[in-house]
């Protein structure tokens, strides 16, 4: 059985360790966690990696965020992996920090990542680890608040919370999705 992994983000310093970055984040400690490494082939960072007999393909889109489609749907197409076997892993304006909610499908809820996907590979009928991030920004800031670094308190706890998202995956990709949302969707 094999899987793909997408961590939704931008490529660039300028966006590294953001909050809107928190799919690449995790996408990296998965793959660190599981001796793995990325290397930069076409539309995408791309890892494989195994775990419990599991093949899991783990990419990173260069793409940035609004075009993150066209990265899925190639490496959907390449690997001969069907949607119900992708999982992607972005951030959510409308949960506390670091409240994880794996979702079986839905609405893009706005966020231009999602929204790329389900234009591009046609559908919302893939997995999504959705991270909270929160909504503490002043009217009128999102994007500031979304595209800029976690505070000092945050970041104290974002270990501990990245290490649950990779423990979610690993669960996902070995007991399923239905046990899944049932130990982590609290």
């Amino acid at each position: 059985m094999k899987y793909l992994i997408v961590g939704l983000g931008n490529i660039g310093p300028d966006y590294a360790h953001t909050r809107h970055n928190i799919g690449f984040d995790i996408a990296d400690e998965l793959v660190k966690n599981l001796d793995g490494s990325f290397q930069n082939i076409r539309l995408a960072y791309y890892a494989e990696v195994g775990f419990k007999g599991k093949k899991l393909h783990v990419i990173k889109p260069t793409t940035f965020m609004n075009l993150s489609g066209k990265a899925v749907n190639y490496w959907m197409k390449e690997l001969k992996i069907a949607p119900e076997n992708v999982l992607v892993i972005v951030d959510d304006l409308a949960l506390p920090l670091g409240k994880l909610r794996l979702k079986l499908q839905g609405s893009s809820a706005g966020h231009n990542g999602l929204k790329s996907i389900e234009e591009v590979c046609g559908g919302q009928n893939y997995a999504r680890l959705r991270f909270g991030i929160g909504s503490d920004y002043p009217k009128g800031r999102q994007i500031d608040f979304v595209l800029g670094l976690f505070d000092k308190n945050e970041q104290l706890e974002l270990p501990a919370l990245i290490d649950k998202s990779v423990e979610l995956i690993k669960s996902y990709v070995t007991i399923g999705p239905a046990h899944t949302m049932t130990a982590f969707n609290k």
